[in-house]
């Protein structure tokens, strides 16, 4: 008679890594986001009350996972929600019409294993045009240490769920908060002039063509001696 066993790694006893017998171990890697949908409206929501709506939010599982970590962000509130479970699927009661953020993280062996952040738009009563989401900021990033130069490309993504983005507003500067340096400007970038052994800040505002906007939060960054 043979005898097949899971093994339970024993290097964090508070971590449980047991495969179920028999299972092949998934790749240890960050799970997928399936829905809402990056950048997307979401009218799937079931209705509680005019200004909440249950939203079930899904990604791939691992079998790495013994629970995940679904955090969601009210981006118009900058309320920050986290809920523990064991499933793939999770329903949220969220505001309507009002703009979010969300990811998914799980612990295998000490380390975190966050997947992708998705924007999204949940669907509002009679609301016919949604501001833009905050900018994805691509570099500098938050407290970025940059070799000495006397230039720095700011970079950044922009997305709308209505796609009617007009331009942006950049602030930058080393002060905090940073004054206005370019405005309407319709590229994803913009070059500005530093000084060796400064710190600077920025932040990106966009402009919707109904006259909404969003901007992000202030970032810093580090230009070296």
């Amino acid at each position: 008679m043979v005898f097949i066993l899971g093994c339970k790694d024993t290097t964090d006893d508070n971590i449980n890594t047991m495969i179920p017998s028999g299972e092949i171990p998934d790749e240890v890697e960050a799970v997928q986001l399936i829905f809402p949908f990056e950048n997307s409206l979401c009218t799937e929501g079931t209705n509680v009350t005019p200004t909440t709506s249950t939203v079930l939010f899904e990604w791939t599982t691992n079998n790495n996972a013994q629970s995940y970590t679904l955090t969601v962000e009210n981006l118009s509130t900058s309320t920050v929600s986290e809920f523990q479970t064991e499933d793939f699927i999770f329903p949220v009661t969220i505001n309507r019409a009002d703009a979010f953020r969300w990811s998914v993280s799980y612990v295998y062996q000490n380390e975190i294993y966050l997947s992708e952040i998705w924007n999204f738009y949940n669907e509002g009563e009679a609301i016919q045009t949604y501001a833009p989401f905050q900018a994805e900021i691509v570099s500098p990033m938050m407290a970025e240490t940059i070799a000495t130069t006397n230039s720095v490309n700011l970079q950044w993504n922009g997305s709308d769920v209505d796609d009617d983005i007009v331009g942006y507003d950049v602030y930058f500067g080393s002060t905090n908060p940073p004054d206005l340096n370019t405005s309407d400007t319709s590229t994803n970038n913009l070059t500005v002039s530093v000084i060796p052994g400064t710190i600077y800040y920025w932040k990106v505002e966009t402009k919707d063509a109904e006259g909404n906007t969003s901007e992000t939060d202030v970032y810093q960054f580090e230009v070296q001696n």
